[in-house]
């Protein structure tokens, strides 16, 4: 237990609002719940979270010490940084944020603070949903990757329950996601599927599409759907059935139809022609299709997020 008495400077003030001021790491939520346990008691009494503290009220406090402790580096650092996000859906379990491309997903040997998921750790930080000063704590993590430079929804986890069944969901493939792509020229069906085999040659970092199998490569499959044609480029819609590294880029350009923009699988020359850097990729729609149950995320099943607007989709179509 800590005491405090209430100075003429924190007088008048609401008890749940000295708390978040005076405990910064303390989580609104948890601060509530002890209010409410009169695990914070003024005057020996306890109290509700909107009653005024006037001088010399004295504030019993039977909170975990680990609230009150002066905020680390690192904490400091969450808290001075300024998310950028643009979230599509939020509620106690996960995220499902908009990526701009561009930005990486993870930390890498070219980038360690400005990643997405930096700003969603800061994010939760700043709301104190989540700290890395907390014992035991669960650490936000990313359900699925997307390239540094294609855009597109990202599921993040906020908890461990999110995490564990969001990761099953995608796995049973309970997920649909779902991208646009403008490539250059005119699919010869104006829907169909790319079957094959990816490899990847973990050195160069880049994958190699085979038509038969061969040891280390992975079945990979992709349906696609046109949706309009123009200037000799066309859009395309694409559902991935499997989700390997670089599947779309490199089964387009293995059927002669690279995406626009892209300096590994495509054309240097086209990409000039475009004027365009980076991959004109986006994933732009999540459907969520559970046939199982799906326990703290049930309130998925059946919806379907999408993205507001697709820089390549307005520029060229």
């Amino acid at each position: 237990m800590k005491e405090f008495t209430i100075g003429k400077n924190d007088a008048g003030q609401r008890l749940d609002r000295w708390l978040a001021k005076n405990l910064p790491l303390l989580p609104a939520p948890l601060a509530q719940k002890y209010i409410r346990l009169k695990r914070v008691k003024v005057n020996g009494k306890g109290a509700k979270r909107d009653a005024r503290l006037t001088q010399g009220d004295v504030l019993q406090l039977y909170i975990n010490d680990e609230f009150f402790e002066t905020p680390a580096p690192e904490n400091a650092f969450l808290s001075l940084y300024k998310p950028n996000l643009h979230i599509l859906f939020e509620n106690e379990h996960i995220l499902l944020v908009d990526k701009r491309p561009g930005l990486v997903v993870h930390p890498d040997e070219q980038e360690k603070v400005n990643t997405l998921l930096t700003h969603i750790q800061a994010y939760l930080y700043q709301k104190k949903e989540w700290s890395p000063a907390w014992e035991r704590a669960f650490t936000p993590a990313l359900c699925n990757r997307i390239d540094r430079n294609t855009g597109g929804i990202v599921i993040a986890a906020k908890t461990a329950e999110g995490l564990r069944v969001m990761n099953q969901k995608i796995r049973d493939r309970e997920v649909k996601k779902y991208y646009l792509c403008a490539v250059q020229g005119k699919m010869p069906t104006p829907q169909g599927k790319l079957e094959g085999f990816i490899w990847k040659d973990e050195v160069k970092k880049q994958v190699y599409v085979r038509s038969r199998p061969e040891p280390g490569a992975k079945k990979a499959v992709t349906l696609y759907r046109t949706l309009a044609v123009k200037n000799g480029l066309s859009l395309v819609e694409c559902e991935l059935v499997t989700g390997r590294t670089h599947q779309i880029r490199a089964q387009f350009a293995a059927a002669g139809h690279p995406l626009i923009g892209d300096g590994k699988y495509g054309s240097e020359r086209e990409n000039r022609k475009y004027g365009r850097h980076g991959q004109a990729l986006y994933s732009y729609k999540l459907e969520f299709c559970f046939t199982t149950e799906a326990g703290a995320l049930e309130e998925l099943n059946g919806r379907c997020w999408q993205v507001e607007a697709v820089d390549f989709v307005e520029e060229y179509f």
